[in-house]
């Protein structure tokens, strides 16, 4: 079975948060081991993350991806670059008309909002949210005073943290106003995604294949969020982690019985490929 498998197979799609990392956001020397093991018979490493390259940065230099060709799946899907040479392939940007209408309403709730450029989040006032990301990121906080001129010049995504139940009226709305305009996602339930429209992990990774002369078939994706989920549905396989979002186990192929904490990553690729671990 896993030979007839690796036929197939080309393509390793791997979030990182909760997926590849652990609680702690390191990767074990282990699991170090059998990714680069799943390199050399063939199969080429896809990270994708709703964070920005640069925050993705040291987990390149870790596998040492920034040694030989892969790709980043940056911002939820609308920033792919290539891990070897930086070079990017594909991008899009929310539009202005639809950055304001976000700006205002996330205003007129109380949000407050944040946005990446630099090695820089650029938020809208402190939160207790921000302050959890900025120890996700290793990116320092800079508060603007005028969020929304900021945001006028363009982003590949804007987030809106909050408590969780908070969220769902926000989304709801968003999502009936602007409708294909954005892709909504949360992550680590507190942070509400937005990202183009028709923009998401899935498109994302959809355009490596084809880049690479692949198709679904050729993919296996490994998540654990909502963002998640159109890549693991567009995956040929689409595996979602013992610890991930309920609501994504329904739609995947295999759940592994091992945590991001336990080297869940490890689990799948025992499963599917022969490297040894």
């Amino acid at each position: 079975m896993k030979s007839m498998l690796l036929e197939k197979l080309r393509i390793l799609a791997v979030d990182l948060d909760d997926t590849l990392l652990r609680s702690d956001l390191s990767i074990s020397p282990r699991m170090r081991g059998v990714i680069r093991r799943t390199e050399e018979i063939g199969l080429t490493l896809v990270l994708t993350s709703g964070r920005i390259p640069e925050a993705m940065e040291r987990y390149v230099r870790l596998l040492r991806l920034h040694k030989r060709p892969g790709y980043l799946i940056s911002n939820n899907g609308s920033l792919i670059t290539e891990s070897q040479t930086g070079n990017i392939i594909h991008e899009v940007l929310v539009d202005q008309e639809t950055l304001m209408a976000i700006c205002d309403l996330a205003d007129s709730e109380g949000f407050p909002m944040q946005m990446y450029a630099d090695k820089i989040t650029y938020i809208s006032r402190k939160n207790k949210y921000t302050d959890i990301d900025e120890q996700l990121t290793g990116l320092r906080q800079v508060v603007v005073e005028n969020f929304r001129d900021l945001a006028g010049f363009g982003c590949h995504k804007l987030i809106i943290p909050g408590e969780p139940e908070h969220l769902a009226s926000v989304e709801e709305i968003i999502r009936s106003s602007l409708g294909e305009k954005i892709s909504v996602f949360t992550s680590r339930k507190y942070f509400l995604q937005i990202s183009p429209g028709e923009t998401n992990k899935g498109t994302a990774l959809a355009k490596i294949a084809g880049a690479m002369g692949l198709g679904a078939d050729a993919t296996i994706a490994v998540g654990d969020s909502m963002n998640d989920e159109p890549m693991i549905r567009w995956a040929g396989i689409g595996v979602v982690m013992a610890n991930g979002d309920e609501r994504l186990k329904s739609v995947a192929d295999f759940v592994t019985s091992k945590t991001n904490d336990e080297d869940g990553l490890i689990e799948v690729i025992e499963k599917y490929f022969p490297v040894k671990v």
